[in-house]
Protein backbone atom coordinates (compact mmCIF):
# COMPACT_ATOMS: atom_id res chain seq x y z
CA UNK A 1 0.00 0.00 0.00
CA UNK A 2 2.82 2.53 1.22
CA UNK A 3 4.61 1.44 -1.69
CA UNK A 4 1.83 2.06 -4.11
CA UNK A 5 0.67 5.54 -2.31
CA UNK A 6 4.64 6.57 -3.45
CA UNK A 7 4.12 5.58 -6.97
CA UNK A 8 0.79 7.86 -7.08
CA UNK A 9 2.76 10.89 -5.44
CA UNK A 10 5.95 10.87 -7.53
CA UNK A 11 3.64 10.76 -10.77
CA UNK A 12 1.71 13.40 -9.26
CA UNK A 13 5.20 15.35 -8.64
CA UNK A 14 6.34 14.79 -12.16
CA UNK A 15 3.47 15.85 -13.63
CA UNK A 16 3.25 19.04 -12.04
CA UNK A 17 6.91 19.45 -12.06
CA UNK A 18 8.99 18.14 -14.42
CA UNK A 19 11.95 19.90 -16.07
CA UNK A 20 10.85 21.29 -19.37
CA UNK A 21 12.45 19.91 -22.26
CA UNK A 22 13.84 22.55 -23.75
CA UNK A 23 15.39 23.58 -21.00
CA UNK A 24 16.51 20.07 -19.65
CA UNK A 25 17.92 19.82 -23.36
CA UNK A 26 19.83 22.95 -23.67
CA UNK A 27 21.36 22.49 -19.52
CA UNK A 28 22.70 19.23 -20.49
CA UNK A 29 23.89 19.75 -23.86
CA UNK A 30 26.56 21.81 -22.74
CA UNK A 31 27.72 19.52 -20.26
CA UNK A 32 30.26 16.32 -20.90
CA UNK A 33 29.39 13.91 -18.65
CA UNK A 34 25.80 14.52 -19.25
CA UNK A 35 25.04 14.52 -22.80
CA UNK A 36 27.38 11.74 -23.30
CA UNK A 37 24.65 9.46 -21.28
CA UNK A 38 22.67 7.62 -23.25
CA UNK A 39 18.58 8.23 -23.84
CA UNK A 40 17.72 6.29 -21.07
CA UNK A 41 19.92 7.47 -18.80
CA UNK A 42 18.72 11.23 -19.59
CA UNK A 43 15.23 9.99 -19.28
CA UNK A 44 16.15 8.77 -15.60
CA UNK A 45 18.60 11.32 -14.33
CA UNK A 46 15.60 14.32 -15.71
CA UNK A 47 13.07 12.15 -13.37
CA UNK A 48 15.37 12.27 -10.49
CA UNK A 49 16.57 15.87 -11.00
CA UNK A 50 12.87 17.36 -11.17
CA UNK A 51 12.28 15.13 -7.73
CA UNK A 52 15.33 17.03 -6.54
CA UNK A 53 14.20 20.36 -7.22
CA UNK A 54 11.10 19.73 -5.60
CA UNK A 55 12.99 18.54 -2.42
CA UNK A 56 15.43 20.77 -2.44
CA UNK A 57 16.11 24.73 -2.47
CA UNK A 58 18.45 26.25 -4.71
CA UNK A 59 19.15 29.66 -3.95
CA UNK A 60 21.26 32.59 -4.36
CA UNK A 61 23.42 33.92 -0.89
CA UNK A 62 22.32 37.92 -0.51
CA UNK A 63 21.39 39.16 -4.17
CA UNK A 64 22.55 36.74 -6.08
CA UNK A 65 20.24 35.71 -8.53
CA UNK A 66 19.88 32.19 -9.01
CA UNK A 67 17.40 31.17 -12.08
CA UNK A 68 16.01 27.58 -13.16
CA UNK A 69 18.93 27.29 -15.86
CA UNK A 70 21.17 27.59 -12.89
CA UNK A 71 18.63 25.33 -10.89
CA UNK A 72 18.41 22.80 -13.48
CA UNK A 73 22.10 22.73 -13.86
CA UNK A 74 23.54 22.18 -10.47
CA UNK A 75 20.79 19.44 -9.91
CA UNK A 76 21.56 17.55 -13.61
CA UNK A 77 24.70 16.98 -11.99
CA UNK A 78 24.06 16.27 -8.01
CA UNK A 79 21.67 13.39 -9.59
CA UNK A 80 23.96 12.09 -11.86
CA UNK A 81 25.73 10.36 -8.64
CA UNK A 82 22.89 8.79 -7.83
CA UNK A 83 21.52 8.31 -11.31
CA UNK A 84 21.56 4.13 -10.17
CA UNK A 85 21.05 4.70 -6.54
CA UNK A 86 18.12 6.68 -4.92
CA UNK A 87 17.09 10.08 -4.01
CA UNK A 88 17.46 8.94 -0.99
CA UNK A 89 20.79 9.07 -0.64
CA UNK A 90 20.05 12.92 -0.60
CA UNK A 91 17.53 12.85 2.37
CA UNK A 92 17.56 14.69 5.63
CA UNK A 93 19.04 17.88 4.09
CA UNK A 94 17.04 20.67 2.40
CA UNK A 95 19.11 23.45 0.66
CA UNK A 96 21.77 24.52 -1.57
CA UNK A 97 23.17 28.14 -1.46
CA UNK A 98 25.00 29.54 -4.03
CA UNK A 99 27.65 32.42 -4.07
CA UNK A 100 28.62 34.31 -7.21
CA UNK A 101 32.06 33.71 -6.16
CA UNK A 102 34.65 32.02 -3.33
CA UNK A 103 33.41 32.73 -0.27
CA UNK A 104 35.66 33.13 3.00
CA UNK A 105 34.80 30.83 5.91
CA UNK A 106 36.37 31.68 9.65
CA UNK A 107 36.58 28.29 12.03
CA UNK A 108 38.54 28.14 15.22
CA UNK A 109 41.25 24.99 15.80
CA UNK A 110 42.99 24.13 18.68
CA UNK A 111 46.77 23.63 18.69
CA UNK A 112 48.97 21.00 20.48
CA UNK A 113 49.07 23.37 23.57
CA UNK A 114 44.93 23.73 23.66
CA UNK A 115 45.10 27.57 22.21
CA UNK A 116 42.17 28.34 20.34
CA UNK A 117 42.86 30.17 16.51
CA UNK A 118 41.12 31.58 14.46
CA UNK A 119 41.43 30.58 10.55
CA UNK A 120 40.25 31.65 6.93
CA UNK A 121 39.65 29.41 4.40
CA UNK A 122 38.61 30.77 0.92
CA UNK A 123 36.51 27.63 -0.39
CA UNK A 124 34.72 27.01 -4.02
CA UNK A 125 32.37 24.97 -2.07
CA UNK A 126 31.46 22.74 1.49
CA UNK A 127 28.96 20.77 2.46
CA UNK A 128 27.37 20.54 5.80
CA UNK A 129 26.98 17.09 7.33
CA UNK A 130 22.93 17.66 7.55
CA UNK A 131 22.83 21.07 6.81
CA UNK A 132 23.06 22.80 3.29
CA UNK A 133 25.07 22.03 0.21
CA UNK A 134 26.94 25.70 -0.58
CA UNK A 135 28.79 26.36 -4.29
CA UNK A 136 30.43 28.91 -6.01
CA UNK A 137 29.12 29.86 -8.96
CA UNK A 138 32.46 31.44 -10.58
CA UNK A 139 33.85 27.80 -9.99
CA UNK A 140 30.52 25.50 -10.35
CA UNK A 141 29.64 27.23 -13.50
CA UNK A 142 29.84 25.59 -17.22
CA UNK A 143 33.65 24.99 -18.47
CA UNK A 144 35.02 26.73 -15.20
CA UNK A 145 37.40 23.35 -14.05
CA UNK A 146 38.98 26.08 -11.85
CA UNK A 147 41.48 23.34 -10.51
CA UNK A 148 42.26 21.19 -13.49
CA UNK A 149 40.29 19.80 -17.04
CA UNK A 150 39.03 16.82 -14.32
CA UNK A 151 37.54 19.49 -11.34
CA UNK A 152 34.02 19.80 -10.44
CA UNK A 153 33.15 21.28 -7.55
CA UNK A 154 29.20 20.26 -8.00
CA UNK A 155 30.51 16.59 -7.84
CA UNK A 156 32.80 17.26 -5.37
CA UNK A 157 30.43 19.00 -2.75
CA UNK A 158 27.58 16.00 -3.71
CA UNK A 159 30.63 13.05 -3.24
CA UNK A 160 31.15 14.84 0.57
CA UNK A 161 27.10 14.04 1.07
CA UNK A 162 27.54 10.66 0.58
CA UNK A 163 30.08 10.26 2.72
CA UNK A 164 28.39 12.02 5.21
CA UNK A 165 25.58 9.08 5.07
CA UNK A 166 28.01 7.41 7.49
CA UNK A 167 28.32 10.03 9.87
CA UNK A 168 31.50 12.11 9.67
CA UNK A 169 32.96 12.61 5.90
CA UNK A 170 36.01 10.21 6.04
CA UNK A 171 35.97 8.53 2.23
CA UNK A 172 34.17 5.65 3.59
CA UNK A 173 30.46 6.00 2.02
CA UNK A 174 27.64 3.19 2.87
CA UNK A 175 29.03 0.34 0.65
CA UNK A 176 26.23 -2.10 -0.94
CA UNK A 177 26.12 -5.49 0.25
CA UNK A 178 27.90 -6.84 -3.04
CA UNK A 179 30.57 -4.88 -2.19
CA UNK A 180 33.89 -5.38 0.31
CA UNK A 181 34.92 -3.50 2.57
CA UNK A 182 38.38 -4.33 2.87
CA UNK A 183 38.64 -3.97 -1.29
CA UNK A 184 37.55 -0.93 -0.71
CA UNK A 185 39.31 -0.08 1.83
CA UNK A 186 42.81 -1.82 0.32
CA UNK A 187 42.13 0.31 -2.84
CA UNK A 188 41.62 3.65 -2.40
CA UNK A 189 44.03 3.53 0.95
CA UNK A 190 47.12 2.36 -1.59
CA UNK A 191 46.50 4.93 -4.29
CA UNK A 192 46.29 7.53 -1.14
CA UNK A 193 49.31 7.01 0.44
CA UNK A 194 50.50 6.84 -3.67
CA UNK A 195 49.64 10.16 -4.42
CA UNK A 196 50.19 11.50 -0.48
CA UNK A 197 54.18 10.48 -1.27
CA UNK A 198 54.61 11.95 -4.87
CA UNK A 199 53.43 15.32 -3.51
CA UNK A 200 55.61 15.25 -0.32
CA UNK A 201 58.58 14.34 -3.01
CA UNK A 202 57.82 17.40 -5.25
CA UNK A 203 56.96 15.37 -7.81
CA UNK A 204 53.93 16.63 -10.27
CA UNK A 205 50.69 14.63 -10.27
CA UNK A 206 48.08 15.08 -13.00
CA UNK A 207 45.39 14.54 -9.87
CA UNK A 208 44.61 17.63 -7.57
CA UNK A 209 47.09 17.64 -4.64
CA UNK A 210 44.06 18.27 -2.42
CA UNK A 211 42.97 14.76 -2.71
CA UNK A 212 45.81 13.83 -0.41
CA UNK A 213 44.64 16.41 2.55
CA UNK A 214 42.45 13.57 3.92
CA UNK A 215 40.69 10.44 2.66
CA UNK A 216 37.47 12.33 2.55
CA UNK A 217 39.11 14.96 0.07
CA UNK A 218 40.63 11.98 -1.74
CA UNK A 219 37.03 10.30 -2.51
CA UNK A 220 35.74 13.50 -3.20
CA UNK A 221 38.20 14.69 -5.72
CA UNK A 222 38.69 10.80 -7.74
CA UNK A 223 34.90 11.16 -7.92
CA UNK A 224 35.15 14.11 -10.00
CA UNK A 225 37.91 12.00 -12.12
CA UNK A 226 35.75 9.44 -12.48
CA UNK A 227 33.18 11.15 -14.26
CA UNK A 228 34.53 13.89 -15.85
CA UNK A 229 38.72 12.06 -16.85
CA UNK A 230 37.41 8.23 -16.19
CA UNK A 231 40.11 7.06 -18.46
CA UNK A 232 42.80 8.84 -15.93
CA UNK A 233 41.65 7.46 -13.30
CA UNK A 234 41.38 3.78 -14.80
CA UNK A 235 45.02 4.65 -16.38
CA UNK A 236 46.53 5.61 -12.84
CA UNK A 237 44.30 3.72 -10.15
CA UNK A 238 42.26 0.74 -11.86
CA UNK A 239 41.28 -0.63 -8.60
CA UNK A 240 39.94 2.59 -7.39
CA UNK A 241 37.90 2.54 -10.60
CA UNK A 242 36.49 -0.46 -9.86
CA UNK A 243 35.60 -0.02 -6.37
CA UNK A 244 33.99 3.61 -7.33
CA UNK A 245 32.25 1.89 -10.54
CA UNK A 246 30.32 -0.69 -8.05
CA UNK A 247 29.95 1.96 -5.87
CA UNK A 248 27.99 4.17 -7.94
CA UNK A 249 26.94 1.71 -10.43
CA UNK A 250 28.10 3.57 -13.38
CA UNK A 251 31.00 2.77 -15.64
CA UNK A 252 31.78 6.44 -17.26
CA UNK A 253 34.46 5.07 -19.42
CA UNK A 254 31.83 3.32 -21.58
CA UNK A 255 30.03 6.68 -22.68
CA UNK A 256 33.77 7.92 -22.80
CA UNK A 257 34.55 5.52 -25.72
CA UNK A 258 31.21 5.59 -27.61
CA UNK A 259 31.48 9.80 -27.62
CA UNK A 260 35.17 9.08 -29.20
CA UNK A 261 33.49 6.84 -32.07
CA UNK A 262 31.12 9.40 -32.75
Amino acid sequence: MLRWLHRVWLKHVLYRSRIPYPLWHEVISGVSVLSCLDFREQHRLRKLSSLFLHEKTISGAGSFDVDDKKRVYIAAQACLLILNLDLDYFSGWHEIIIYPDSFVIKREEYDDSGVVHETRRTLAGEAWGRGPVILSWSDARPGSHSHGPASNVILHEFAHKLDMLNGAANGMPPLHKNMVRKQWTASLSQAYDRLYHQIERHHHTVIDPYAAENPAEFFAVLTEVFFEKPDLLHKLYSQVYLQLSLYYRQDPLRHMCRHQRD
